[in-house]
């Protein structure tokens, strides 16, 4: 075990031990096909320790001693991999779980070594995608191979030379998602089936992700991140640089779009699962249908849709993929999303003890029903109940922020510190009870506004306790809420005095102060339930993407510049026809109300309501325009020529 141990070491880039080893030379070929003799004799002799061991030093050999050149070496290569797939598929009697798992962690470590080519490692990614449900060994090498790839993936920047390798194409992906689909159901549905004991042990193992998971994971932060923090290098600044920064950032927002659509497609069949799972257990007569239904959110979170739906739903919320294409792909998909959320977060809320306890009395039974009918018809006038009725959505600046020095403050201490609240009309400062300093000019000053030279607001300092000062500045250090007006506010704190040696801490803490927009603070310990959080934020995105419909294409530059033109009037004095393809060109008719000759410049130009009915008839040559005097004089200053002049003609 002495080899396992380095080569768990050696896994690690960040030792000395890794660098020393790759500098080593290469192992001989007939040095491996002594491994390879050694292995084929413990198997037959059927000594697990031997076998464990070889296979151990197959990871390390593989990892940094082995390089297959020559036609012997992958001879021997191919000889390796035999005697370990024969292990791997053997049968379960016959091989124990740590020699399978030895095994996988071999052909993982030598993958590149026993599959050089991209074919063959996508041909048996296929196989322990495909197959890995029917054979534990498959699922095992699986497993592994996907946990390698995402934590590689993790560390590896788009479009580097090992991005092909690390991401795996389409069809892979697919069956990826495949088996994160079909996993997350079989979790939802055992909320449902499994009995009363298997599920507090399912609770208990949740929201621990599968491998499968955690590469899809891997992939999606991959491309999210890099999408996002993207920048052009700031020191080439040629043409050839900005175009590939644009040719890499399409790339990324295609790969982006591919990988949305599938993750939104999985969850909408997660969520419809969801949706059934939710209706039997509320129409079930089991006795622990109440703590079904609460297990049933911490178990949606262990799924793809607590793993990968609310970080892509908050990328998408990004400037970069705020994009009409996006929207146009992902939107049907939304609205889809947005329906299952809602209508099963209502189910779910249907059943909550404020919902329940209106029919837990039998003895009241009357009472109640008139009471709710009458609440019933209270929401029918003013609104229609859905999940969000009753709840009360935390503001991002309930929990307020918290601003504080270190505890006790040193001498020359300087502490300071800027709060801005958007949107705030007033600040409400709360200072924790043991605020106290040597000295009364050991002092906290607060300021309304974003710098100290704002309005000042307040000044604190010094202590009651009997050390420094034995006083206090002013009243002291509040015990009720401040107020401050606006919505910044600034700290400055110093410490001006050197500490005496008999002053102790609890003289010198410091300060600390809360800063919330509210007087009364909120509780938002509990926050939202996951499935209206999930239904706010698909909402969101939703009505962001439908903006971007609206509005439509972007205004290119083109049209930018010439704004001017399209605004002139001489345009304005133009007949327009839409041709069968769609073009608008100009009419080769004249219009049948006839324009007026001249435009009245300060005055602004509007077409007869019959000008752009279509033209009847022949076609005829494009009508001279009489342009207005005060543009033909323009137009003359421009070119440089005189007006002509007209002489009479002499008979």
């Amino acid at each position: 075990m002495c080899i396992h141990q380095l080569n768990l070491l050696a896994a690690s880039n960040n030792l000395p031990i890794t660098n020393f080893l790759g500098k080593q030379h290469p192992i001989e070929a007939h040095h491996l096909s002594s491994i390879c003799d050694i292995m084929e004799k413990a198997m037959v002799n059927g000594d697990t320790c031997i076998i464990r061991c070889i296979l151990v030093v197959f990871q390390v050999v593989f990892k940094f001693f082995f390089s297959p050149q020559t036609e012997r070496n992958r001879d021997i290569v191919r000889r390796s991999g035999l005697l370990l797939w024969q292990l791997l598929m053997a049968p379960r009697d016959q091989i124990c779980s740590e020699i399978q798992k030895e095994v996988c962690l071999a052909i993982s470590s030598g993958l590149n070594i026993l599959y050089p080519g991209e074919a063959e490692i996508n041909n048996l990614l296929k196989l322990v995608l495909t197959e890995g449900e029917r054979n534990s060994g498959l699922s095992q090498l699986r497993d592994v191979i996907l946990t390698n790839l995402a934590e590689q993936l993790q560390n590896n920047r788009f479009g580097s030379e090992d991005d092909d390798h690390y991401r795996l194409n389409d069809e892979l992906l697919h069956y990826i998602l495949k088996i994160v689909v079909r996993e997350s159901c079989v979790l939802i549905t055992k909320c449902q089936t499994v009995s009363k004991d298997d599920f507090q042990r399912l609770l208990s193992t949740v929201p621990a992700a599968s491998s499968c998971l955690r590469y899809l994971m891997a992939v999606q932060n991959h491309l999210l991140s890099n999408t996002i923090l993207i920048k052009p290098d700031e020191n080439d600044d040629s043409d050839s640089s900005l175009q590939g920064e644009t040719l890499k950032v399409q790339e990324l927002k295609t790969s982006i779009l591919s990988l949305a659509t599938q993750i939104l497609t999985g969850c909408d069949e997660v969520l419809e699962m969801l949706q059934q799972v939710t209706t039997a257990l509320i129409n079930s007569d089991i006795s622990d249908r109440e703590q079904r239904l609460k297990g049933l959110e911490q178990i949606t979170k262990a799924t793809m849709l607590g793993h990968l739906l609310p970080v892509l739903l908050t990328s998408l919320m990004h400037p970069n993929l705020q994009t009409l294409t996006m929207a146009d792909a992902l939107m049907p998909q939304l609205v889809q999303l947005v329906l299952y959320t809602s209508q099963t977060a209502l189910l779910l809320k249907t059943q909550s003890p404020v919902f329940s306890e209106l029919n837990s009395s039998p003895s009241g039974a009357s009472e109640q029903k008139g009471k709710l009918l009458a609440d019933e018809r209270m929401l029918e006038e003013k609104e229609e109940p859905g999940f969000l009725t009753g709840l009360k959505i935390p503001a991002p600046w309930a929990a307020g922020k918290t601003v504080e020095t270190v505890h006790p403050v040193r001498d020359n201490y300087k502490f300071k510190e800027t709060v801005h609240i958007p949107g705030a009309r007033c600040l409400y400062l709360r200072f924790d009870n043991r605020c106290s300093s040597q000295y009364d000019y050991d002092k906290l000053v607060i300021y309304a506004g974003p710098n100290t030279n704002s309005r000042k607001v307040a000044e604190y300092g010094g202590n009651t306790l009997g050390y420094g000062s034995r006083s206090v500045l002013g009243t002291g250090w509040p015990k009720d809420l401040v107020k401050v007006e606006g919505d910044t506010v600034t700290f400055s704190f110093e410490m001006r005095s050197g500490r005496e040696h008999n002053t102790p801490d609890k003289a010198m803490w410091g300060f600390a102060c809360t800063v919330r927009a509210q007087e009364s603070s909120e509780d938002v310990s509990g926050g939202l339930p996951f499935l209206v959080d999930l239904a706010l934020g698909l909402s969101v995105l939703a009505c962001s993407m439908l903006r971007i419909l609206y509005n439509g294409p972007e205004i290119t530059k083109d049209e930018e510049t010439c704004q001017e033109l399209l605004r002139s009037k001489l345009l304005q004095r133009c007949q327009w026809q839409v041709e069968a393809n769609g073009v608008i060109s100009p009419a080769l008719t004249p219009s049948p109300s006839p324009l007026p000759l001249t435009i009245d410049e300060d005055r602004e130009f509007t077409y007869p309501s019959d000008v752009l009915v279509p033209p009847v008839g022949h076609y005829f040559d494009l009508p001279r325009i009489r342009l207005p005097p005060g543009i033909m004089i323009k137009l003359r200053e421009i070119s440089g020529r005189a007006r002509p002049q007209f002489r009479p003609s002499i008979k």
